[in-house]
């Protein structure tokens, strides 16, 4: 692949065949000519067409982006993937070919910080064992608790963590942030650093879960940290399945050893239809939704519009935004 592509054949941008979250892939790229409508957009609906277009656009659009796909790349300069993580790509090759990678680092913010908060809320006012009676038709005192006055531990301070803890401003409670790098800061009370992890566990009422899946990451609550956390403790996981190590985390709600756990993610995923966590009545689970907005393709449009124009004013695919 050559890497002296000139800037300006940016005017061609392939958008990939899949969607995301079921929504139209032509949505996306409708978003796109109208966040960029000086720009040629060209929808890619087979294989063949994504070879063939790949191969004359500096721009890419999409979820996955294969070795295979890029083998058919000419002067391809930037893959914007869909997805806010990217550990499914080929980030060496990508780069060894000089393809910049951009992430959809923020597109899920507002929303996901939606889900959390209603998580936190239905755990404090039992609208799970409500719902429960309800469908009982059973009328019956439901025992709840007040938000105001808890502790919420977030751990992962990015773009989702972050609107996590501003979404709760209003709930009176104290936040406390878990990063690797806790000198970065953050807008929660507290910021503390990985190697301190079971000091905010100790004082947590609730725990979120919104760090990105890495080596470091990968089973970060495990028996010892289940153990940390109080008995009315709470689990919000929209981070990935393998952050918590399932076997543990399902015997501790089988003790009661926390109070409950509201889960977006599992491992493994999809949630197989006899595994214990669904006959659990202290978790709730929901199918890997938290991410899903309407907003979803407007959001990551805009952002590879600000991208590309900052390419036009310099001419460089770096130090774009969200990338990798």
């Amino acid at each position: 692949m050559s890497g002296a592509a000139d800037f300006r054949h940016m005017t061609d941008i392939v958008v990939l065949r899949q969607a995301v979250h079921g929504l139209p892939i032509e949505d996306y790229a409708a978003a796109i000519r109208q966040a960029l409508p000086d720009r040629e957009v060209a929808l890619a609906r087979t294989p063949a067409e994504e070879r063939d277009l790949v191969g004359r656009a500096a721009v890419a659009t999409g979820l996955d982006f294969d070795e295979d796909l890029l083998d058919a790349a000419g002067d391809l300069r930037l893959f914007a993937c869909l997805y806010a993580g990217v550990d499914h790509l080929p980030l060496d090759t990508l780069h060894e070919g000089d393809v910049a990678v951009t992430t959809a680092s923020g597109v899920h913010a507002p929303n996901v910080a939606e889900h959390v908060v209603g998580a936190i809320v239905a755990f404090s006012r039992a609208f799970p064992t409500a719902w429960r009676q309800q469908e009982r038709r059973e009328w019956r005192h439901v025992q709840s608790r007040e938000l105001a006055g808890s502790t919420v531990t977030v751990v992962g301070l990015g773009a989702i963590g972050q609107g996590t803890v501003e979404a709760l401003s209003g709930f009176d409670v104290h936040t406390i942030g878990v990063r690797r790098s806790p000198e970065q800061g953050g807008p929660a009370d507290e910021v503390l650093g990985t190697d301190r992890l079971h000091d905010a566990l100790a004082q947590t009422d609730y725990l979120v879960l919104a760090c990105p899946l890495s080596e470091e990451t990968e089973g970060l609550v495990g028996p010892a940290e289940l153990a940390t956390l109080p008995t009315d403790a709470v689990i919000v996981n929209v981070a990935r399945g393998e952050v918590v190590d399932t076997d543990a985390l399902v015997t501790a709600l089988q003790h009661e050893d926390i109070r409950g756990a509201q889960l977006d993610v599992t491992d493994p995923e999809p949630l197989p239809e006899d595994h214990p966590l669904w006959g659990l009545d202290n978790v709730f689970v929901t199918p890997h939704s938290a991410g899903f907005t309407p907003a979803y393709y407007e959001r990551r449009a805009a952002i590879l519009a600000e991208n590309l124009r900052q390419v036009a004013e310099t001419g460089r695919y770096e130090n774009l935004r969200n990338q990798v």
